[in-house]
């Protein structure tokens, strides 16, 4: 088995990346400074030597980053930048201070020469070592954090496409309850010859238009959501046309917010299927839509029986939508429901005001 290098291969763009070379040629120059100081050799040259044994020593640091690709199990690749650095730290020392020889004596036998190389040899295996390991902590540090950052963003992804899924489950959990009852009155009618069949049938074929693409959507407008409610009550109208009477309301400045999608219906649903439908005189809706602040209000008021003979499939439909409303706007919505006296209720939806594609 082998270890995978830890970064893909790219070049000498990455071993001389400019953090790294301005590191080494300032770290070098400064060893180079206090080194020729001291030393009987000449300023400028142990100032070049100490550069270029530098810049060699971060040519193989990064050139074994790098390769080869795959290492032994047992040879972490730390430990063979660290080998590599001291083998090569010699070398480097020589060629440096033959390169730049000047005045003294011969290679081989320049006693200057000599000591000029153990000078930087000892000052490189003092320093270089534990500037490799910091390095290497820093850049596995840096890789951990771009690392857990991905993973955030990834998590982030996922949460939002649950949160959309979910969504969508919600709003499937919608039931078009009176689409039944609608078509089976309309087929009592067409059975009886009246000629309020077509009349029915055309309205629900236009709140089936308004409510299909709003079932697929995770968010439209106001102005659809307001289209559906109507086409909705005029069915409910037709149904009953002497127990419910109804009106809307929509301020123009709120027509083109962001509304989560069959929320406003759901309110008149239950409104009509808990409020108006079991009362026997019937009664009526008024939905109003308005502007205050920087929040969007949605209220839908009826006359019909009240609270206290609701039956528990309403608090199954308010659940529904809050959680509906809390994947939409992260808690930043509110729901309240409270009883109108004599006899209705008043539900009232208020959410913080987002144009229609934020």
């Amino acid at each position: 088995m082998a270890s995978t290098a830890p970064l893909a291969p790219n070049g000498f763009a990455r071993i001389f990346a400019w953090p790294r070379l301005r590191f080494t040629l300032a770290f070098s120059a400064s060893i180079g400074v206090l080194l020729g100081l001291a030393s009987p050799t000449p300023f400028l040259i142990v100032l070049v030597r100490t550069v270029l044994t530098g810049a060699a020593i971060l040519l193989v640091f990064g050139w074994l980053e790098q390769w080869p690709r795959q290492l032994p199990r047992w040879l972490p690749r730390t430990v063979w930048r660290l080998l590599g650095i001291a083998i090569v730290l010699p070398i480097a020392s020589g060629i440096a201070c033959g390169l730049t020889g000047g005045s003294e004596t011969t290679y081989i036998n320049g006693k200057n020469h000599a000591v000029g190389i153990g000078t930087l040899v000892f000052t490189g295996l003092l320093f270089a070592p534990w500037i490799a390991v910091g390095a290497i902590i820093r850049q596995r540090d840096s890789a951990a954090r771009e690392q857990a950052f991905a993973f955030e963003l990834e998590r982030s992804e996922y949460e939002r496409r649950m949160s959309d899924a979910r969504l969508r489950q919600l709003q499937a959990q919608v039931e078009p309850h009176f689409l039944f009852n609608t078509l089976a009155n309309v087929q009592a009618l067409v059975d009886s010859g009246s000629p309020q069949a077509s009349k029915v049938l055309t309205s629900l074929i236009a709140y089936l238009r308004a409510a299909v693409p709003r079932m697929q959507s995770q968010a439209g407008t106001l102005s659809d959501e307001v289209d559906l409610v109507r086409a909705y009550l005029e069915i409910m109208q037709m149904r009953m046309p002497d127990r419910l009477q109804y009106a809307i309301h929509l301020d123009p400045a709120a027509a083109r917010l962001r509304c989560p999608p069959l929320a406003l219906l759901t309110l008149v649903e239950n409104a009509v299927r808990h409020g108006i439908d079991p009362s026997e005189a019937g009664g009526r809706i008024d939905v109003d839509i308005w502007l205050r602040d920087d929040r969007c209000i949605l209220r839908v008021k009826d006359t019909g029986v009240g609270l206290k003979t609701i039956s528990r499939g309403l608090g199954t439909g308010l659940s529904t939508l809050r959680e509906r409303l809390k994947l939409a706007f992260g808690g930043d919505a509110q729901l309240n429901l409270t009883e109108v006296p004599p006899h209705g209720v008043c539900a009232e939806i208020t959410f913080p005001i987002r144009e229609a594609g934020a």
